[in-house]
């Protein structure tokens, strides 16, 4: 990766740090601000905060300032994000509570993070994971999320890892970078600038978790490591032409919704008020009944006025040029027409069809989680290792079964999964009674300890009243027995 370079004005010099470790960090804080307006556009756009400009001379300009905007391409990146869930992590060959798993899940709320990460991740194209040792006060091991925004590094092709990341942690009201840190292989420059005197101070941590940073990339390639936007080209291209087009529409309603007059033979006064002030446009489109007298000095075919009237025009067309765009948008953003389309279901949608409508975005759901699965899986596994003081080259090896647990991407009814479940059962049935099994059947998890834990309760009951019933005592001696 070739590093860009700053201009002069925001370049950043840092004490206590090497001329090569500054110009990585300015070139990687150049990178950054290379992509910002890029990253900052499919924000407004995912946001709903991307108007229309003013495009030719056939729309009035005051209908560009009424702020009509759409979401379609929001709707897009939710749409398949919402299929992205997930549900935690596994581990086949030991007990994850035991290692501090349960306590890494809940203390980072990466249930929620995830998410958040997944949705910048596709509006980016990367997101990324830094691990960090909590201070005094917060937990053992973080997992932080940034988006492109605020963070770059270096990608190794042959390692297929960060060689280093940048994270910017804070700025001022004026863009000014106060806070940042850069990652390196077993080290962390931390560099804070004083709002008064702007020195920074700079730390140097020492660790030994490597590079503490992964990418979460979605649709990564050979040549883009670090993926690319959901939000594509095609999509903001067909979201703008709506718009214009809903720009048309405010405008034809307001011009060519009323119907046309036109008068022959009539004078100015026609078009007074009673006062002699003359009517406004409004009062004089709005009139439903108007009277004119006969002109008594005009020639007798001239004397009375004559209305003509222009038929009122459908707005039809504007409809019809917006849902053909929101068609070509849902081909792209493989999404079924009723996403998006303006159309009308008399009939309910079958389960059949409406899983066929779906089969696309499933697809890319599938695709996407098989890419986020390694980083998450890497920065989990590095979470614990720090909350388990161990480093990174000497986790066990039994922590490679470690993995992330996804919740399956297409939606199905309670009783279909049950039904599903039992079919799967029946030709494997020594899963009966086991968490996969209960998984099987379509169960949560948090309904998957209920019902192990009710299992192990009742069996516990079982087994004492049996003990009770055959009268054996504590010490494990029967209490019918004859003493000697």
């Amino acid at each position: 990766m070739s590093i860009p370079s700053l201009p002069a004005a925001k370049t950043v010099r840092l004490p206590r740090v090497s001329s090569d470790e500054n110009a990585l960090i300015n070139g990687l804080l150049a990178e950054i601000d290379n992509r910002r307006m890029t990253n900052l556009l499919r924000t407004s756009y995912y946001e709903n905060k991307r108007t229309i400009r003013y495009v030719g001379t056939l729309i009035p300009p005051q209908y560009f300032n009424l702020g009509l905007v759409l979401g379609w391409t929001g709707k897009a990146v939710d749409a398949l994000a919402r299929r992205c869930n997930l549900q935690g992590f596994v581990w086949p060959d030991g007990d994850l509570a035991s290692i501090g798993g349960v306590d890494v899940w809940d203390d980072n709320h990466l249930a929620s993070e995830v998410d958040a990460a997944i949705v910048v991740a596709m509006q980016h194209g990367p997101a990324f994971l830094i691990n960090t040792v909590g201070d005094e006060g917060e937990p053992d091991a973080l997992i932080h999320v940034k988006d492109a925004t605020e963070a770059t590094g270096v990608w190794n092709r042959r390692r297929r890892h960060l060689d280093n990341l940048l994270s910017v942690i804070d700025k001022d009201k004026d863009g000014q970078i106060l806070t940042l840190a850069l990652y390196l292989n077993n080290e962390t420059i931390t560099a804070q600038r004083d709002k008064a005197t702007l020195k920074w101070q700079v730390e140097r941590d020492e660790h030994v978790y490597g590079v503490p940073a992964e990418v979460l990339p979605y649709k990564p390639a050979p040549k883009r490591p670090f993926g690319r936007s959901r939000i594509t080209q095609p999509m903001m291209g067909l979201q703008d032409a709506a718009t214009r087009e809903l720009a048309r529409r405010e405008g034809h309603m307001d011009v060519f919704s009323y119907p046309e007059f036109w008068l022959l033979g009539a004078d100015e006064s026609s078009l007074m008020n009673g006062d002699g002030t003359r009517m406004s446009v409004w009062e004089a489109r709005m009139g439903r009944i108007k009277g004119l007298p006969d002109d008594k000095d005009a020639a007798p075919q001239l004397a009375r006025a004559d209305v003509k009237q222009f038929p009122a025009a459908s707005p039809d067309s504007h409809w019809s040029d917006i849902n053909g765009l929101a068609k070509l948008f849902a081909r792209e953003a493989s999404l079924p027409d009723t996403a998006v389309a303006i159309s009308g279901l008399s009939n309910p949608t079958s389960a059949e069809s409406y899983d066929a409508s779906q089969y696309e975005l499933i697809a890319e759901a599938e695709g996407a989680v098989d890419d986020f699965t390694p980083a998450l899986r890497k920065s989990y596994v590095r979470a614990l290792a720090m909350l388990n003081k161990v480093a990174i080259h000497e986790i066990p090896a039994e922590w490679k079964s470690i993995d992330a647990q996804w919740r399956d991407p297409r939606y199905l009814s309670r009783s279909a999964a049950a039904d599903a479940g039992q079919k799967q059962l029946a030709a494997a049935p020594e899963l009966n009674g086991t968490d996969v099994g209960y998984e099987l059947l379509g169960l949560s998890a948090q309904q998957v300890k209920r019902a192990v834990a009710g299992v192990n309760r009742n069996q516990g009951r079982a087994t004492l009243q049996s003990l009770v019933r055959r009268g054996v005592t504590n010490d494990g001696t029967s209490a019918n027995t004859d003493t000697q």
